[in-house]
């Protein structure tokens, strides 16, 4: 055991009755702010939970589209106990062709009437409709992110291995269906919407299909996620033996990387729409600054120059454009309007907390760490102020609420901000048993916290004290990791003289992202065990960064 011992004063930890407990979460000395932020994340995430009763199943899901399901799955894979039965649904029902429904409603909801009979499915039995909106680009893709989430909490790999041809046939899909392709540009195509949006330029609300005369465009953020996916299959191919089908797939992805920068890449960000059979809206798609950029970061496409090149864009726009917040759903907004959404209404405009979220990742990950923590800083203001946080928020006001969406998709990416970004645990295997910690609390006021993640059905805790002091950082790391990737931040003109572990010299280097300093080691532990309760045993690392 090290010298320092975590105990932080109760009075000052927290609130009554500690509702800001739970995986994750965080109590500090300085008061109960960011732990009160997590906790109502958390909160709006669960109040998206429903249960469905669908062909004989009971099946859970945050909302009913799969792709909330799954962005907000970022969250409550920390807690949820039944991460699979929605998940299942959809996949055991793909169609012959490779795609996948995105969605269960009631009947008398009329989505299933916005496309052609092949996309819909009814359960008149139990009054609901499964439906793939044909206009969509992402729901392959975000088939390959959310099945990667319940590996990651499950560690079951015969489920994984079973879910990868299924997989597989679904990116083949969307990279190779006329209807998803573009073989000119090598890269995936949508009809004209808003970025990532359900409806189409010049078509009433009521038709989601892919027709002949469908102005189509190519939009990044599909493309960034199609390349997440097949670096996705790879790891997994990898993993399970089959090296020429992973490097099969890492070809693939470097193919679609490399289309994206020739085509759609101006130098500082992803322009929003490469148009293809139409002359699109106006003359502003290049400078148009959409919401997948940060996404495009945080799914791997960028290196650290072009990622600190995107997250520069919007800290420059902070400053021109006249609206109380950055998070961009897209800019500047469609005029006068974008298929009945007037500019700086809905998508057209508003200020979106999953912009915020991922844009906050983004910075703490690519050494801009003290943008990230303001994004978080007011973010907290918002929900001090509101209670939660909603889906999309007026443009010069900043008050609630566009509507639209679930407030659970930017609550679950302000959530993965703090626990992947700013507490910096990363699952880089299954279950944590290869764990990347990058924490990066200097940057913000509190010098003595305690932060817990985790992941409730997998049974398996991370418990991280810090505790700054004049000359040296501390972390009590407890953790039944295997293996700890450490990069740790240190105080602004600062490099590390020394670093022990239990007491003990640990060989390391010093390291810069951008003007942020780091320090770099790595620590291995004994094969993870179980207690009698089934929760993984941690292994404690008192470690101490001196400079």
């Amino acid at each position: 055991m090290s010298a320092f011992h975590p105990a932080l004063p109760s009075k000052t930890m927290g609130q009554y009755n500690s509702p800001e407990s739970g995986f994750p979460c965080m109590m500090s000395t300085k008061g109960p702010s960011l732990g009160r932020l997590i906790h109502a994340m958390r909160r709006t995430v669960t109040n998206e939970r429903r249960l469905f009763f669908v062909d004989g199943r009971v099946v859970m899901c945050s909302l009913n589209w799969i792709r909330d399901h799954v962005h907000m799955m970022k969250a409550f894979m920390h807690w949820e106990h039944d991460l699979i039965s929605f998940y299942q649904y959809i996949l055991d029902n793909q169609s012959d062709e490779g795609w996948f429904y995105e969605m269960l409603k009631q009947i008398d909801d009329p989505h299933w009437s916005f496309v052609r009979p092949k996309f819909m499915r009814q359960y008149p039995e139990d009054n609901l409709a499964a439906t793939r909106l044909e206009l969509e680009a992402d729901i392959e893709y975000l088939m390959v992110e959310g099945a990667m989430q319940i590996y990651r909490v499950t560690g079951d790999d015969d489920w994984m291995r079973a879910c990868l041809p299924k997989l597989e046939k679904g990116i083949d899909y969307m990279t190779g269906s006329p209807d998803r392709w573009d073989a000119a540009h090598g890269l995936c195509k949508r009809p004209f919407t808003i970025d990532t949006w359900d409806f189409t330029y010049g078509k009433p609300g009521n038709n989601r299909r892919i027709e002949p005369d469908t102005p189509m465009s190519i939009m990044h953020g599909d493309n960034s996620g199609a390349y997440q996916a097949m670096r996705q299959l790879a790891w997994l191919r990898r993993r399970f033996g089959d090296g020429e089908a992973a490097a099969a797939w890492e070809a693939r992805a470097e193919s679609l990387r490399e289309n994206m920068f020739r085509y759609l890449w101006n130098g500082r960000f992803f322009i929003h729409q490469l148009h293809l059979n139409h002359g699109g809206a106006d003359d502003l798609e290049g400078e148009r600054l959409s919401l997948s950029n940060p996404y495009d970061v945080n799914r791997g496409v960028t290196d650290l120059a072009q990622s600190r090149a995107v997250i520069g864009e919007y800290m420059a726009r902070r400053k021109t454009s006249g609206t109380f917040a950055e998070w961009f759903s897209i800019e500047p907004p469609y005029e006068p309007a974008f298929s009945g959404h007037a500019a700086g209404r809905y998508v057209n405009g508003g200020i979106s907390p999953f912009t915020a979220g991922e844009l906050a990742k983004a910075a703490f990950n690519s050494g801009m760490e003290a943008y990230g923590w303001d994004i978080l800083q007011r973010l907290m203001a918002m929900a001090e102020r509101d209670g939660t946080i909603y889906f999309l928020y007026d443009r010069e006001s900043g008050t609630r609420e566009l509507g639209g969406g679930p407030s659970g998709w930017g609550a679950a990416a302000i959530l993965s901000a703090v626990d992947e970004g700013l507490a910096g645990i990363v699952d880089e295997d299954v279950q944590y048993r290869r764990m990347g910690f990058s924490p990066r609390w200097v940057v913000t006021e509190h010098d003595e916290l305690r932060y817990v993640t985790g992941y409730e059905l997998g049974k398996v805790k991370i418990d991280v004290y810090m505790k700054r002091e004049a000359d040296a950082l501390s972390y009590r790391l407890d953790t039944p990791s295997e293996r700890i990737d450490c990069r740790i931040m240190l105080p602004a003109g600062t490099a590390c003289r020394r670093v022990t572990v239990n007491g003990e010299a640990v060989g390391f280097r010093n390291e810069m992202a951008g003007d942020s300093a780091y320090v770099v080691f790595a620590l291995d532990a004994p094969a993870m065990t179980r207690d009698r309760f089934g929760w993984a045993r941690g292994h404690v690392f008192d470690i101490r960064c001196e400079w």
